[in-house]
């Protein structure tokens, strides 16, 4: 009889915010496998706006109605961590060219350090193509509108941490 070894995905990324585009990739990608961890990366060469911590509860939320979903994060390159894990694959999202270029590098780098770790992309919907993380944070920031582009409970807390930066003025949703 053959054994079913489970099929285990990683989503590494900051998620500073999670966007609809984010929870997207979350969704179709939570299919396609038995689980998948969405990892998230204590990157020390960025300033996040939300704390690791933070940005872990929010994924947490946005995630709780997918069973096989389980929140991570990590501080080491993506290739050890998805060893580490027992992961086979890594996900990644890309929304144009020129994401395409970035992530075949960052692919074939994790491929040299973990041949047993396979990368597949995931065309982001069409919908949220234009939608990045630093966009969101940009458009709370001039109190812009972002509720069609992250989940209500990431608008309330994009809405608090704006606010507390400014010292109590809010945003408009």
């Amino acid at each position: 009889m053959i054994e079913h070894k489970p099929r285990v995905a990683v989503y590494p990324g900051t998620f500073d915010p999670v966007t609809m585009g984010h929870q997207d990739i979350i969704q179709r990608a939570a299919r396609q496998f038995d689980l998948l961890i969405v990892a998230v990366l204590n990157n020390i060469s960025k300033n996040p706006l939300f704390s690791l911590e933070e940005r872990m509860e929010l994924l947490r939320t946005v995630t709780r109605d997918i069973p096989n979903v389980e929140v991570d994060s990590f501080r080491d390159l993506t290739a050890n961590y998805v060893r580490q894990k027992g992961a086979q694959v890594i996900v990644r999202g890309i929304r144009s060219v020129t994401d395409f270029e970035y992530e075949l590098q960052l692919a074939s780098t994790n491929h040299k350090l973990n041949p047993d770790a396979e990368t597949i992309f995931m065309m982001t919907n069409p919908a949220y193509s234009y939608l990045s993380s630093s966009m969101v944070k940009e458009i709370a920031h001039f109190d812009g509108k972002v509720v069609d582009l992250v989940s209500p409970e990431v608008e309330d807390a994009l809405r608090a941490k704006v606010s507390a930066n400014r010292g109590g003025s809010t945003m408009k949703s």
